[in-house]
């Protein structure tokens, strides 16, 4: 009695679980009826008929992520690389992604591999680091195109890792290391270069400073000079002038001859004074004729009287 009452409530359970069927927002089901495709079940609640519909596929319409294996490349340049990355797929037609294809995720996972396989070949180790976006985009074309018929559309594709193999990795090290030390060495050269570029422009403007200097210098002496022997001969001219102007006058040519005989007398004692051989002028053998001169000039500067009397009163005196 338990047994048939048991069995009938497992009949029971079953029938009820598939006479209605929920279809999440999120996903779309494929109806099949005697194992034929009925249609496509949107979110909601549907009835089916027992034994005979049955839910075949759920697929999930929101976009998945979908993590590539990583996997060893062949560069352009015969270097090693693993690869790993990620894909974005989207499910556009539930009908197409059940019967077009038996899995569609395996099937992009591996497309996506043998694509980057081939967009790694064509460039070489140092371009995989900067092409990065230009490999994407074009692991995206390809698969969608490869996709289409699956009724799958590939959002996007990125890549995660690119590793080379240690010893690559050692060489690259050792690579740039090199590469700085060849910058380092550039830039303290280009550094020295230009401080002596500086020191020798400093220099050359030193030097011009200094000539034009010493050139404004030796006009500004030449200038005064050129003042000097003006102003000395304006003044000897002007001297002159009022010599010859004093000379002009009453008893000029007499002042004239006593500053002589002062000069002269004057001169003939410091050479008298400095030498030990007495040197006479054959003048001073007339001796009366000297101090007569000399007399006459005295009585002329001092009284005013005339030479002829002056010169007489001298001689009676000698």
């Amino acid at each position: 009695m338990w047994t048939i009452l048991l069995v009938f409530f497992v009949i029971l359970f079953i029938i009820v679980t598939r006479l209605f069927i929920i279809v999440e927002f999120r996903e779309e089901v494929i109806q099949e009826r005697l194992g034929k495709y009925k249609k496509t079940l949107a979110p909601g609640f549907h009835f089916m008929i027992p034994f005979i519909d049955r839910a075949a596929y759920r697929q999930e319409m929101r976009e998945q992520v979908i993590d590539v294996p990583s996997q060893t490349c062949i560069t352009k340049d015969n270097i090693e690389v693993s690869v790993d990355g990620l894909i974005y797929i989207k499910v556009m037609d539930a009908y197409r992604a059940s019967y077009g294809i038996s899995d569609y995720i395996a099937a992009a996972v591996n497309l996506a591999q043998t694509t980057m396989r081939s967009e790694i070949g064509k460039i070489t180790l140092d371009d995989t680091f900067s092409e990065r976006e230009m490999m994407n985009e074009n692991i995206v074309n390809e698969i969608d195109k490869a996709a289409d018929p699956w009724g799958i559309k590939v959002m996007r594709y990125e890549i995660k890792n690119i590793t080379p193999s240690n010893d690559i990795v050692d060489t690259m090290e050792k690579q740039m290391e090199a590469e700085r030390e060849k910058r380092a060495e550039i830039t303290n050269s280009e550094g020295y270069r230009e401080a002596t570029i500086n020191e020798s422009k400093g220099e050359q403007k030193s030097q011009v400073l200094i000539s034009e200097a010493q050139r404004q210098r030796r006009i500004n002496e030449a200038k005064g000079r050129a003042k000097e022997i003006e102003l000395v001969a304006a003044a000897t001219a002007k001297g002159i002038e009022r010599v010859a102007s004093a000379i002009e006058k009453p008893g000029g040519d007499i002042a004239v001859k006593t500053k002589l005989v002062e000069q002269y007398i004057n001169q003939f004692g410091k050479i008298v004074k400095n030498t030990s051989v007495s040197v006479l002028p054959t003048e001073t053998a007339n001796l009366k004729t000297f101090f007569e001169g000399v007399g006459t000039v005295n009585r002329h500067t001092n009284s005013g009287s005339t030479p002829s009397a002056n010169a007489n009163s001298q001689t009676s005196r000698l």
